[in-house]
């Protein structure tokens, strides 16, 4: 081992039998090189060995609350000598440390005992402690309490006012109406009490008019004096928060301005440079602590070449997502993309999937056709939309096929990777009709699928709520919090040696339900064979749309379609 590159680390076996990578690895969507995976799995061992430092992966003790499971990263690398090696880095921090034995360091140690961050936050946190003393100050609550109550109170009593004149209006007008009467005879006596009367009713409208002022008046004074007390609470608290606002922006701007990133051409560029022409402009929480910018970085500082780049998870999934123990992920969207996209400029790299069409060559089989509809067999890996690169889907095609149709065609979608069936319809009255069944949800649909592992139990529903992964999109978390709520039932169909085949029967439309109701733990915790962002890569995602029933947008007769899933 170069004694010279601390973090350098040889294979622990000949490697002179496999092949150097031609180019590195597009961190994106990637199959891990051998030599990577030979060195991840050289990793994992000095992992299960290692007892330098401790950190509950959740390996162990799968209950406990605490266990925290990490990504770790392997890149693959060229000393100046020739030998190839591979360096080792993980995401964030693993037992309390952003500096341990064998991994790269940081870009930045923010955690630096002399540094201006823990000084700084140290400022924050105070503010922090002053905002939440004061936000538990019983006379603040008490004031707050009291401001509610008088609230309550002056609307009560107000309110009954208004009613008590409404009926003193009715009862004036009732008495008027009464003596109005008796005064149409010329009766003297009577005009003069008629004329007394209304003397008499407007004194009375007087004093519940005043009466609902002095009221008013009463309560405004009541609820200004508690409200005085409040605002003088509360203009110390917004000042408060502002100054914390103020200090938490300037010190994550200086933060970012820390994090330093390396390319090819000796180009280096902060955080705030590299996410400034990004969407939201501000590098989101994190960033640059993921594992494959802090290996290219000190690949970068140390004159080792980069050749191919692998990331794995180790240890037990956070709640909300779905994360496998040694199964290899790519680099993240919303972090990693803007920040790799500047180390790996100049970098001949592996041609990105996801701009090559899937559907070249395929063929859409029509199951069904009339004047004002279409069924289809849609194929694995065929987009049913045009999508941000790839214009060829099944819109496009059914578009040619029937150039003079005057529906949207599209009633509804299968995500990419899911074969099966698919209704469009061809006028706009059909479209509009199939898709009313389709939102009142009137239409029956089954799914087909292929699971890793052995399913014990024969039915059963899952309800776990939806929601997209903001900072790793297209990928969706499981949130009980802010999640859309999605239901599936489940039947087991056979059980074939450590794999399960079943009906999926979703009750809601959500993006990637059935796909994240089998793979997450809190669901079957079993992924779908061939789901390579929830499980793992095969020739193809074995789910299949393979059954749907529903009513002829026009003529009302019900249909039937069963196509067989072809695993």
């Amino acid at each position: 081992m170069p004694t010279s590159e601390l973090c350098f680390t040889s294979f622990s076996h000949p490697i002179d039998h496999y092949a150097l990578p031609e180019r590195f690895t597009f961190p994106f969507y990637y199959e891990p090189h051998p030599l990577c995976e030979l060195a991840a799995e050289q990793l994992q061992r000095h992992l299960e060995s290692q007892t330098e430092w401790q950190h509950n992966f959740g390996l162990e003790i799968q209950e406990n609350n605490k266990a925290i499971g990490k990504m770790f990263g392997v890149l693959l690398v060229q000393h100046i000598s020739g030998e190839v090696g591979f360096l080792s880095a993980f995401s964030g921090k693993v037992a309390d440390s952003n500096h341990l034995p064998h991994f790269v360091p940081p870009v930045f140690d923010m955690l630096e005992e002399d540094g201006f961050f823990k000084a700084e936050l140290a400022e924050i946190t105070e503010i922090n402690a002053i905002i939440k003393q004061q936000l538990a100050n019983p006379l603040l609550a008490e004031l707050t309490a009291a401001a509610k109550a008088k609230s309550l109170t002056s609307k009560e009593q107000l309110e009954a006012q208004r009613q008590e004149m409404i009926e003193g209006r009715k009862s004036r007008k009732a008495q008027r109406a009464e003596a109005e009467l008796h005064a149409q005879d010329n009766d003297q006596e009577a005009i003069d009490a008629l004329e007394q009367l209304k003397i008499k009713l407007g004194k009375e409208s007087v004093q519940e008019k005043n009466t609902l002022r002095d009221l008013k008046l009463f309560w405004d004074n009541e609820i200004t004096s508690i409200q005085s007390q409040l605002d003088t609470f509360n203009i110390e608290l917004s000042t408060l928060k502002t100054a914390r606002k103020n200090l938490s922006n300037a010190l994550q701007k200086k933060l970012f301005q820390q994090y330093k990133f390396l390319n090819t051409h000796g180009i280096e560029k902060d955080l705030n440079d590299i996410f400034k022409d990004t969407p939201n402009h501000i590098p989101p929480a994190g960033s640059g602590e993921c594992a494959a910018p802090k290996l290219l970085q000190y690949a970068f500082t140390h004159d080792l070449k980069p050749l191919a780049l692998a990331e794995f998870w180790w240890g037990v999934a956070p709640k909300s997502e779905i994360r496998q123990h040694k199964k290899f992920y790519a680099s993240c969207q919303s972090k990693c993309q803007p920040i790799l996209g500047h180390m790996l400029d100049g970098i001949e790299m592996d041609e990105n999937p996801l701009l090559i069409n899937p559907a070249e060559g395929k063929d859409i089989d029509i199951i069904y056709e009339d004047e004002c509809m279409v069924v289809i067999n849609k194929p694995a890996d065929f987009l049913s939309v045009p999508g941000k690169n790839i214009q060829d889907s099944v819109y496009t095609r059914i578009q040619q096929r029937y150039p003079n149709a005057t529906g949207g065609l599209i009633v509804h979608r299968l995500d990419m990777a899911t074969s099966g069936l698919m209704i469009l319809g061809l006028t706009k009255k059909a479209h509009k009709r199939l898709q009313k069944q389709f939102i009142n949800r009137t239409i029956e649909k089954r799914y087909t699928a292929l699971i890793e592992g052995v399913l014990t139990q024969d039915e059963g529903m899952i309800t776990l709520p939806l929601r997209g992964d903001l900072y790793d999109r297209p990928r969706q978390l499981v949130c009980f919090e802010h999640g859309k709520p999605a239901e599936t039932t489940y039947q087991v169909i056979e059980r074939i040696k450590n794999k399960t085949k079943v009906y999926l029967y979703p009750k809601t439309g959500r993006t990637h339900q059935l796909r994240v109701h089998c793979a997450h733990k809190l669901g079957l915790n079993m992924p779908i064979v061939g789901d390579d962002l929830y499980g793992k890569k095969a020739n193809r995602l074995h789910l299949h749309a393979g059954y749907l029933s529903l009513t002829h947008p026009m003529t009302k007769e019900p249909m039937e379609f069963d196509i067989e899933a072809e695993f």
